[in-house]
């Protein structure tokens, strides 16, 4: 069975087709982008029917910062899997991860773990509502799928749908939860202001992203941090994405602003499952009170494939070298685009987390059109990409050959109108996800 067609199949009997929304072909080219990979390695991969491709895309949803099936995080997974990776018994390289993490951020001396982003964040609002005995939320941003979250929803269909997260849907989540999530924009001084007034001795945490595309608004992190230590509210930093990718140990490291607790993912691991929160002194009593139990969260490859891969990471300086590259990917979408006509917008101004958009007629079906025809040039590509350590001047020279070739071809089209790109694409448009509360 072919790739396309395990995928319709998939959707037969897995809901959604696959576990990931960021992983449904949906979302870059519908019926033409892979579903599947039989082998990774370094920044290329090969699809189900034996087609190689240079990932110039988000390299495993941003988990792969030093690359797929990297040789130091392998071999240490290996180890660990032929010594044995589970047993009635825990693993003693949690508590070396442990150490490792509060070494890195003087202001924690804890962390607990489990083995995905959307959990460790519930867990952190476990821990912050049993440390206060507050059930308010305030959510400055996109923070997963669980229903503390989603609760945003309840209520004002617009309050995630249409004004913060579009797409997002709040069915399952209990009607009784309404109330308790409350939203805020990244930035936003006055709105911040007024929650906190009307809210702050409700409010158990606040939880948002130091920054995602640019520097936090001069002051901004300081007024949470005001505003958590006036109400008693415990301020979270969610590092899952723009950790360690913009710089070793974190983004928030370079703000001088210290939370109370942190949740970690993807990069962490390198493609193994690992989380982890670290908390400090005042968020400890509430880690240590609430239930927070899980059976593969005490499994033994994600705790050594971390310590594997912060060592590496802190060794090959990796987010100074992804920044560098993102940024010359940027540059090279925006002089293309000028030079032939075909306007784009850069949307971030950190190279690491690396995208842009086209400023055209029907720019959803444009975006679709290029990720199909750098499908064909041997590319997984998208308007964002994440770079990874092994992206190197080979690579980009491919890219930049390929993307010098697709540009004036869609800026050809779109002059022509909607209908001339849309008659070029060989399926439907892609699907358009939920906009973020953060920059």
């Amino acid at each position: 069975m072919n790739d396309q067609a395990l995928y319709k199949r998939a959707k037969q009997i897995i809901p959604g087709g696959t576990g990931l929304l960021s992983k449904r072909p949906e979302m870059l080219a519908p019926e033409v982008f892979p579903a599947y990979f039989q082998s990774a390695k370094g920044c290329r991969v090969t699809d189900l029917d034996g087609r190689e491709y240079i990932d110039f895309s988000t390299c495993g949803i941003g988990a792969c910062l030093l690359g797929f099936n990297d040789d130091d995080v392998t071999e240490a997974v290996i180890k660990t899997v032929r010594a044995g990776n589970f047993s009635t018994l825990n693993p003693p390289e949690e508590v070396a991860l442990a150490e490792r993490l509060c070494e890195i951020h003087p202001w924690a001396n804890w962390a607990r773990f489990a083995r995905g982003g959307g959990d460790i964040g519930a867990v952190a609002i476990r821990i912050a509502r049993a440390a206060t005995s507050r059930s308010k939320v305030l959510i400055i941003g996109y923070h997963g799928w669980h229903d503390w979250y989603l609760a945003t929803n309840l209520g004002d269909p617009d309050a995630l749908g249409g004004l913060w997260l579009k797409g997002l849907s709040p069915h399952g989540v209990p009607a009784e939860l309404k109330g308790t999530a409350l939203a805020c924009t990244h930035g936003d001084f006055e709105q911040l202001d007024q929650i906190f007034r009307q809210y702050g001795n409700e409010l158990a945490a606040v939880i948002l992203e130091p920054c995602r595309h640019e520097d936090p608004t001069p002051g901004f992190l300081e007024a949470l941090r005001k505003g958590c230590d006036q109400y008693g509210a415990m301020l979270i930093y969610d590092e899952i994405t723009i950790g360690w990718r913009y710089r070793f140990g974190g983004s928030h490291l370079n703000f001088g602003v210290d939370p109370d607790l942190a949740i970690f993912s993807k990069a962490l691991g390198n493609g193994h499952p690992i989380a982890a929160v670290i908390g400090n002194q005042k968020a400890f009593q509430g880690a240590e009170k609430a239930f927070l139990s899980s059976t593969y969260w005490t499994e033994r490859t994600g705790p050594a494939a971390a310590l594997a891969v912060i060592d590496k990471m802190e060794k090959t300086q990796v987010a100074e070298k992804v920044n560098a590259y993102g940024n010359k990917v940027m540059k090279l979408w925006k002089e293309t685009g000028e030079a032939v006509g075909l306007p784009v917008h850069i949307g971030s101004n950190f190279g690491c987390l690396a995208h842009f958009g086209f400023k055209t007629v029907a720019p959803n079906a444009v975006r679709t059109l290029f990720t199909q025809m750098m499908l064909d040039r041997g590319f997984l590509a998208g308007t964002a990409f994440y770079p990874t350590l092994v992206h190197g001047d080979k690579e980009f020279e491919l890219y930049a050959a390929a993307v010098k070739e697709v540009f004036p071809v869609l800026a050809d089209l779109a002059s022509q109108g909607e209908e001339a790109v849309r008659a070029a694409l060989r399926g439907p448009e892609a699907h358009t996800t939920f906009a973020r509360l953060v920059k």
